[in-house]
């Protein structure tokens, strides 16, 4: 017997269903939202280490993608445009080829230590400008591609889902030992590399390959 988990009956399929079923839009909800890049803003990306990126192709495809640096990693150009330095990786390309046929992003920047996001939405292109990548450079390495992303939305994203989490406390921390490594997952699901192998490239990878 196949199980059934998604009830005609209890689908919501047009956004005026949605917003009858959620309620009202709170007013400071709506306000809230600039489509420029203030000085809390500014401050907060310079002090973030950590952002998702969100993205989707011509289907529909979505896609989110982690990045991460040294605080501040994510350069504001001006108060419309942030540059995003796309670091070594293994070439899947994901986001960028779906920036390349649809140019929507989404992203949520997070600090260690605070609760509250930002989130920012607008149109990103992809760029190889040395003159752009060249302020990006980390251990003598330029990187040689990023993303141009056009600030449309902007707003500072409540706590709750971070609270909930308790992503910040330490005492939430899983041991490392109590979940395989990804030496390990990678090993057994495509069965082409050896355990012991991959995890020693992956380690050679983090040591020697972040930038």
């Amino acid at each position: 017997m196949t199980a059934t988990f998604d009830d005609p009956a209890t689908r919501i399929e047009d956004p005026a269903q949605l917003r009858s079923h959620m309620g009202a839009v709170a007013p400071l909800a709506e306000r809230k939202v600039l489509n420029h890049l203030d000085q809390f803003c500014r401050d907060f990306i310079a002090l973030s280490p950590f952002l998702v990126l969100a993205s989707a192709d011509e289907a529909g495809r979505a896609d989110a993608s982690p990045r991460g640096d040294a605080p501040g990693f994510v350069r504001v150009l001006d108060d419309k445009t942030l540059l995003i330095p796309d670091r070594r990786g293994n070439n899947r390309v994901d986001s960028l080829g779906n920036i390349l046929s649809a140019a929507g992003v989404g992203l949520i920047f997070m600090v260690p230590g605070i609760s509250e996001t930002l989130r920012v939405n607008g149109p990103a292109r992809v760029t190889r400008d040395p003159a752009l990548l060249e302020p990006s450079t980390v251990q003598e390495r330029t990187p040689t591609i990023g993303l141009l992303v056009a600030v449309e939305e902007a707003f500072f994203h409540c706590g709750k889902a971070l609270i909930r989490s308790k992503l910040w406390d330490p005492a939430s921390q899983v041991e490392r030992g109590s979940f395989p490594t990804l030496g390990r997952i990678v090993a057994e699901q495509t069965k082409v590399i050896g355990v012991a192998e991959l995890e020693a490239t992956l380690e050679e990878g983090y040591r020697t390959r972040l930038y």
